[in-house]
């Protein structure tokens, strides 16, 4: 069971007119467009589909981590490893449970361009939550048709600009000497000029020794109606993380003794990542009609990263090892083209339409260096890594008769790696490239029992191919991509129901059944390498059930739970994966003379987690470990479950990135 935690956060300027301030979301019937790429209301929507609105973002906590706003999701976990070096960890319905860094598995799109990388591999420090109006969360068959390693697709969305001048500054404060400063601007200018601007700056000493973190933010977004039919939107988002200390994992025995302890190897080679990343992109949408609308997105960006592992010097001297600190200069960019048209049919029925190319690329040139007590030393790797998708969609949902609705959608997949080994003096060149192909097909029936009723089934396939981290090494030390490491995939299946209850109560409930062939799991982790291979069939099966009413006088509660069963073959449990979580809230937001306040109480319940294939050790987590970024886990902050932090020797290196 976990408490939400109270922050001390003081508006220091809100100029704010009543002409310029926005309404109150509709949080029972709210617009999304994840579900099918249109907008439509998330009652119609034919998935299980939450969106969180700007409120919720600003009532639950500092807004420095996604942690705490989407708690409250069912089907999605996120861990906040207390650990800014290592990211969060998010899962929906048990993908992306595995990754010991970053965010994998799961999709992440910030205001129509990707923050997930061709390959699978995605970060989420770079989403301003002071500027997020709202976040949607899509689970199911229906999110493969946004392609590779889409076990969930995570939507976050800019607020909308204000109309008049607005200003905002704010400040929080927390244990741990955390601190957040921000910064504020929206206006819509009188020739049509939406500006949104925001900055701020994190900092925390962290609940353990050498994990001090501070991050600097910028989000700024200008958007104009350049016709009627003409909506253009650019947008620019900075990133600056330096020297994000990484007090890694602890043993079991350590932990017992202090949670607060750091790992010795963190010290002695003093384990830190420096991240920089700059992002600018545009999107187009323009209407030919009334039942025709198309949207174009562009965007390129540069990630420059420096990361000192946890590798002992004896290893890193090894020939064909690539070394204790790794730096690498990013470029990616992409492009993607969607048309989507309406055609009417008798009766009041119609068949919509949309499909759509999208096209990404990264590339990476990436050294590796001796790390000797946290110096660098000599070159251990020079290469140049390219991973880039081509991929096409096509989705279409027609109205069969009055009361139903057939859904169905094709995803083509192609994703290529390719890598430029330039260090040959020591060893073999290790140049190569690896090719993943698939086709992801999604088909569901919708009975629109009533009015406030919603039935509906889903079936997909869905792929998930290995990133590039998970192909760099081959088992017994050879060096080369592992090119015997095979794409997963994955059936899906999807039962649920939405129901509006006397207009002021809604209640969502999903069942699922997910089996998945070649599960891509660590096969080893030595020596600062980790390798993998793919496992034999696995299963999730689980229940999701969402409840939001309002109240009298300004109520609002919420109640959402969760249950998965994720097992391997044999039956063991999927590491990271929790198998029951439950939320419950409620929110107080007065109106007349008390508009403006809003306070409420939240409780949250995870239930145990397996932290390694064998199952001999599980986590339980105490209070407040998720909902803010303000208290530790249960067993120290940087403990990554997935990562078998407990049972793996502290002399382990982290995973190299």
């Amino acid at each position: 069971m976990r408490c939400a935690v109270i922050w001390a956060a003081l508006p220091v300027l809100a100029a704010i007119s009543p002409a310029g301030a926005q309404s109150t979301p509709n949080v029972l019937d709210p617009v999304v467009i994840t579900g099918q790429r249109v907008r439509e209301s998330a009652f119609d929507v034919p998935a299980a589909i939450t969106a969180v609105s700007r409120d919720v973002i600003e009532g639950g906590g500092p807004q420095v981590n996604l942690s705490e706003a989407l708690n409250r999701v069912p089907g999605l976990t996120v861990l906040n490893r207390q650990n800014y070096a290592q990211d969060l960890q998010v899962s929906i319905r048990g993908f992306g449970s595995r990754s010991t860094f970053g965010i994998r598995g799961v999709k992440v799109i910030v205001d129509g361009i990707p923050a997930t990388m061709p390959d699978g591999q995605g970060q989420a420090s770079n989403v301003s939550l002071a500027s997020t109006g709202r976040i949607e969360v899509l689970r199911g068959p229906m999110a493969q048709l946004y392609g590779n390693s889409a076990g969930g697709v995570i939507q976050v969305f800019s607020e909308d600009d204000v109309a008049q001048p607005t200003a905002t500054v704010t400040t929080a404060v927390g244990p741990y000497d955390q601190r957040k400063l921000g910064v504020k601007y929206s206006t819509t200018t009188a020739d049509g000029d939406g500006i949104l601007l925001d900055a701020s700056r994190f900092e925390t000493n962290g609940y353990r020794e050498h994990s001090a973190a501070r991050r600097g933010q910028f989000n700024a977004r200008w958007q104009r109606d350049i016709t009627r039919d003409t909506h253009v939107s650019v947008l620019v988002n900075a990133l600056d993380q330096p020297d994000t200390q990484d007090p890694l994992g602890l043993t079991r025995a350590q932990m017992d003794a202090n949670p607060r302890q750091v790992a010795p190897l963190a010290l002695s080679q003093d384990s830190r990542k420096t991240v920089r990343q700059n992002q600018l992109g545009s999107v187009l949408e323009h209407r030919f009609s009334e039942d025709t609308l198309f949207t174009g997105r562009v965007y390129l960006g540069e990630r420059n990263l420096f990361n000192a592992l946890s590798i002992p010097l004896g290893p890193q001297l090894a020939a064909t090892h690539s070394g204790g600190i790794v730096r690498f200069e990013r470029g990616y960019s992409g492009l993607g083209a969607q048309l989507s048209h309406r055609v009417a049919l008798d009766e009041g029925r119609a068949l919509r339409l949309t499909g759509g190319i999208e096209v990404d690329r990264m590339r990476d040139r990436r050294q590796g260096y001796i790390n000797d007590g946290g110096v660098e030393g000599a070159l251990k790797r020079n290469e140049r890594n390219v991973v880039d998708n081509r991929d096409a969609y096509l989705q279409a949902s027609a109205d069969l008769l009055r009361d139903w609705t057939l859904t169905a959608g094709l995803r083509s997949i192609d994703v290529r790696f390719r890598t430029r080994d330039f260090f040959t003096t020591a060893n073999a060149d290790d140049s190569g490239s690896v090719r993943y192909n698939g086709v992801n097909p999604v088909a569901g029936i919708t009975w629109h029992a009533s009015p406030s009723l919603k039935l509906y089934l889903n079936a997909g396939r869905g792929y998930e191919t290995p990133t590039f981290n998970e192909l760099a090494y081959r088992s017994g030390g050879a060096t080369g991509l592992n090119t015997d490491l095979r794409a997963s995939s994955s059936q899906h299946r999807e039962l649920g129901a939405k129901w509006k209850l006397d207009g002021a109560q809604r209640l969502d409930v999903a069942v699922f059944d997910i089996d998945t062939k070649d599960e891509i799991v660590v096969e080893s982790n030595s020596g600062g390498r980790s390798t993998f291979r793919n496992a034999g069939p696995t299963e999730r099966r689980g229940l999701e059930l969402m409840h939001v009413a309002l109240w009298p006088n300004g109520l609002r509660s919420t109640l959402s739970l969760n249950l998965l069963r994720a097992r391997f073959e044999d039956g063991r449990r999927l590491p990271g994966a929790a198998e029951r979580q439950a939320f419950a809230e409620l929110a107080w937001a007065p109106k007349a003379a008390w508009a403006g306040f809003n306070t409420g109480v939240e409780v949250v319940h995870t239930g145990t987690l397996a932290v390694n294939d064998g199952n001999t050790e599980f986590a339980p987590l105490r209070p407040c470990s998720t909902c803010a970024p303000a208290l530790p886990s249960r067993w120290g902050a940087g403990a990554s479950p997935s990562s078998c932090a407990w049972t793996t020797p502290p002399t382990a290196a982290t995973p190299a990135r």
